[in-house]
């Protein structure tokens, strides 16, 4: 899963990068210090993995990974070149989610490139480049579509009308996500259109860290969990600051440092969780002597499907899985008493997988 982290210049977006990647981005007060996507790799936390590790005394433990995208600043103008607005709209188009950092907090000596704190503003500025990114591009596959619908061609005419409706949608300002397909070729040819204002968006509010504690008052905040209702998307709080300062420390005082400040999670925590939520992503989990993995997969996806994520051949040679609920493994003491006990069950090829199912896959090529 990769997610691109976008926003205006210095509204923490860089700072709270550096903090969830640990990856060392460059963050200075001045906007576009950030030129090339910066490429964070970060386990995703997972208690299961250290539990069933312990209780397999296995060699190696692979947690799920997320890559995140640090992508430069974006002003106004981006979709004509303004800023670094081309490089920044192309590099979007290479994730499946937006992290869209908004500035929550007022501050004299950080440089606001608007010259004043109004997330709502922001996030339309970013909003609308990229709907007029989507708009020249769209426009430009129209004019080819309806030249070859002209044979009466089935998929071009399917195309041209896909088009002309998003085209419409566009132009009244609203993102190409709100477009609902009839079919799966549109849903297909959708996809094939590679468009900025298909990907689903969290926003994540970047408040003081004052505040952090209760930002039930933060004004800020509430209009973006308003803006964020209409069209459905996910909002998460956190103090970019914080993340810095938890970031240096060790596992033992990041949770006392999260005890005292009275959070349950970190701001890293809720963005993978909101991330997973947002995609419709679970963990199945695997697990042995040689090494205990989670592996992700789509909310839905049948047991063949998640073999193929280990390998090809598991998939097209599947034959059953062996299947037991994370927490009956524990609670049992292991597979070998789980089996002696009859709770591993035997799924087939229609069995639709549950986070935290612990697999075997049985497969012949």
């Amino acid at each position: 899963m990769k997610l691109g982290v976008v926003g205006l210049p210095n509204v923490g977006k860089s700072t709270l990068f550096n903090a969830i990647t640990k990856a060392g981005a460059e963050s200075a007060n001045y906007p576009f210090c950030t030129i090339e996507p910066n490429v964070g790799t970060v386990a995703v936390p997972d208690k299961r993995l250290d539990n069933l590790e312990a209780l397999y005394n296995s060699r190696k433990k692979v947690p799920a990974v997320i890559d995140f995208l640090d992508i430069a600043g974006l002003v106004k103008g981006a979709s004509k070149g303004e800023g670094l607005g081309n490089k920044f709209l192309s590099h979007i188009r290479e994730v499946d989610a937006i992290v869209h950092v908004v500035r929550c907090f007022d501050n004299e000596e950080i440089i606001h490139v608007e010259g004043s704190v109004n997330p709502i503003r922001d996030i339309e500025t970013i909003n609308l480049e990229l709907i007029l990114s989507d708009l020249e591009s769209v426009e430009k596959r129209f004019s080819k579509a309806e030249k070859q619908a002209k044979s009466n061609d089935k998929l071009a005419l399917k195309e041209r009308d896909l088009l002309l409706k998003i085209k419409k949608i566009l132009e009244n300002e609203q993102p190409a996500r709100v477009v609902e397909a009839i079919d799966e070729d549109e849903k297909k040819l959708i996809k094939s259109f590679f468009l900025l204002t298909t990907k689903p968006v969290i926003y994540a509010c970047n408040i003081a860290e004052n505040e952090i504690s209760d930002y039930s008052q933060n004004v800020y905040v509430k209009q973006v969990e308003e803006y964020a209702k209409k069209e459905g998307a996910q909002v998460i709080v956190l103090s970019a600051r914080i993340e810095e300062e938890l970031a240096q420390l060790d596992e033992e005082e990041a949770f006392l440092f999260k005890e005292e400040l009275g959070l349950k999670n970190s701001g890293l925590e809720k963005l993978i969780q909101a991330s997973y939520s947002l995609l419709g992503l679970i963990s199945f989990l695997t697990a042995g002597e040689q090494e205990v993995r989670a592996w992700t997969i789509k909310k839905g996806d049948l047991a063949p499907q998640a073999a193929g994520k280990i390998h090809t051949d598991f998939e097209r040679g599947f034959i059953k899985a062996e299947v037991i609920d994370y927490n009956e493994l524990m609670a049992l003491g292991g597979y070998v008493k789980a089996k002696e006990a009859g709770r591993v069950r035997q799924e087939g090829k229609t069995y639709e997988v549950k986070d935290g199912d612990v697999i075997l896959f049985k497969f012949n090529v």
